[in-house]
């Protein structure tokens, strides 16, 4: 075995020990492999898209740059390796300029081994060289320039401003793009919309380091590794899955599917479907799925459902229209009153209705009285106000019949009452009925609840005063 060949699997070995399978992957067929290399970002570092509002997102991750490599026989004494430097988020004039950068790096060392050098630059150097500060600009799919124009234009922001490039940090002139060119591969395409694919990426970092370390149980106090547990995101509370778990399930059995927040006191964050689908099962999850559309429908002025008890289809309502059609079962309804559809007349209110229409129509703003009116017509509502009105004196100011139900008024006199339906004695106090041979034996004797109160609650003292005037006399 050459110098370079012992040189070459010393460099392969050490790298392999240095880095896991996710970050390095030697080839099978050659002297060469793939390196994953994900940048250390500043805390606090942003992404903004680019459009006609600008909208900020905190991420801790980006995609990483791909380097992949392969080691000529002549390497590290006489030739370099031969390399492709790709990225998701990186144009094509960036990766140029990384790539110019480690030929200098190899015309530095050249004649010693250089990948962990091309590393640790490409890790650590990167966001300076190329003068990346938060924000980092994400231009949208609408602003994306053709391939053509993007290869002739200057780094765009996010990536190596005019004061970075004077310094020979990107390929110039001819020479330049034929040299980085190829070795520069730009996997965005400027048709797609690549902030997703940034968010989901960091979004997947994020989750790998929660795994990996131990959290206490917000429920149970245990302390468990973060692969085990469920983080809510707007509040940072960190609770074990198999807590969690139960408590979701129990508030989706009793329909309470807008309470699975955050079990903390006061605290308002809500779990997101995908983490309720992690914690419950398929037919609970069905049954939160469901319920969550259904509530999220009856917040919408412009969806009903179908009055039908077997059916109960969501039905679409054009505005200012009274008129529902099932799209399930054909049915048309009115949707004020759920019967049949009745065009232009009236709704006609039941009983209950007309019991509870009065009390909504005194106390209702002007546009709701008018929209009552309409509903159900200015006669019938004014024909309820007034049976109501009648109603509400006839129970403060009589009482009815124990036989026939009759409203009897008392004006004045004693207890013993006569109905003037039914012609039958009862009792004002109590509304027992009382035999027509002696009706006043209920007053008279001593087992009565209304014993020697004949006159109870009579106004008795106009008589007494006439009574003692005359005994003056």
């Amino acid at each position: 075995m050459s110098q370079d060949q012992e040189e070459q699997e010393d460099e392969l070995l050490a790298l392999a020990s240095i880095y896991d399978e996710e970050e390095f992957r030697r080839a099978e067929s050659a002297q060469g492999g793939e390196i994953q290399i994900c940048l250390e970002l500043p805390q606090d570092f942003k992404i903004v898209v680019k459009g006609d509002k600008q909208t900020e997102h905190d991420v801790s991750f980006l995609p990483p740059l791909v380097l992949n490599f392969e080691l000529p026989p002549d390497y590290p004494s006489t030739s370099p390796p031969e390399y492709t430097l790709s990225s998701k988020w990186l144009s094509r004039a960036q990766l140029s300029a990384l790539c110019l950068r480690l030929d200098e790096l190899w015309q530095e060392s050249q004649g010693s081994v250089v990948l962990f050098s091309w590393i640790q630059f490409l890790k650590e150097d990167v966001l300076g060289f190329l003068c990346i500060t938060s924000p980092l600009e994400i231009a949208g799919p609408a602003k994306a320039l053709p391939e053509r124009k993007r290869n002739k234009a200057d780094v765009k922001p996010g990536g190596a401003p005019a004061r970075c490039r004077a310094g020979g940090a990107r390929p110039r002139g001819r020479a330049g793009r034929s040299a980085a060119g190829p070795r520069a591969v730009a996997e965005v395409d400027p048709r797609a919309n690549v902030l997703p694919q940034l968010l989901d990426f960091d979004e997947a970092q994020r989750q790998k380091v929660f795994d990996g370390k131990v959290f206490c149980c917000g429920i149970c106090f245990s302390e468990k590794l973060g692969s085990g547990c469920l983080l809510f995101q707007d509040c940072r509370h960190v609770y074990c899955r198999a807590c969690l778990g139960e408590y979701f399930q129990i508030q989706i059995r009793d329909g309470n599917v807008q309470c699975l927040n955050c079990p903390q006191p006061k605290c308002t964050s809500v779990a997101t479907p995908a983490q309720v689908k992690l914690l419950v099962g398929e037919e609970l999850f069905a049954r939160y799925d469901r319920l969550l559309l259904q509530s999220s429908l009856d917040l919408m002025a412009d969806v009903v459902y179908c009055p039908r008890q077997m059916c109960c289809t969501a039905v679409m309502v054009e505005p200012d229209s009274t008129m529902g059609i099932c799209s399930s079962c054909q049915y048309a309804f009115c949707t004020l009153c759920k019967r049949g559809y009745h065009g232009l007349s009236h709704c006609r209110a039941t009983a209950d209705e007309l019991r509870s229409l009065r009390d909504e129509y005194v106390s209702a703003s002007d546009e709701t009285k008018k929209f009552l009116e309409q509903r159900f017509g200015k006669r019938v509502i004014q024909k309820a106000v007034e049976e109501s009105f009648s109603r509400d004196w006839l129970d403060q100011n009589c009482k009815g019949c124990p036989r026939c139900g009759t409203n009897i008024q008392k004006v004045d006199g004693c207890n013993k009452m006569t109905c003037t339906s039914c012609n039958q004695y009862f009792c004002w106090l109590c509304l027992s009925l009382l035999t027509r041979v002696n009706p006043y034996s209920h007053f008279n004797n001593s087992s009565s609840p209304c014993y020697n109160q004949l006159f109870q609650g009579v106004d008795v003292e106009d008589d007494d005063e006439i009574f003692w005037s005359d005994e003056d006399d």
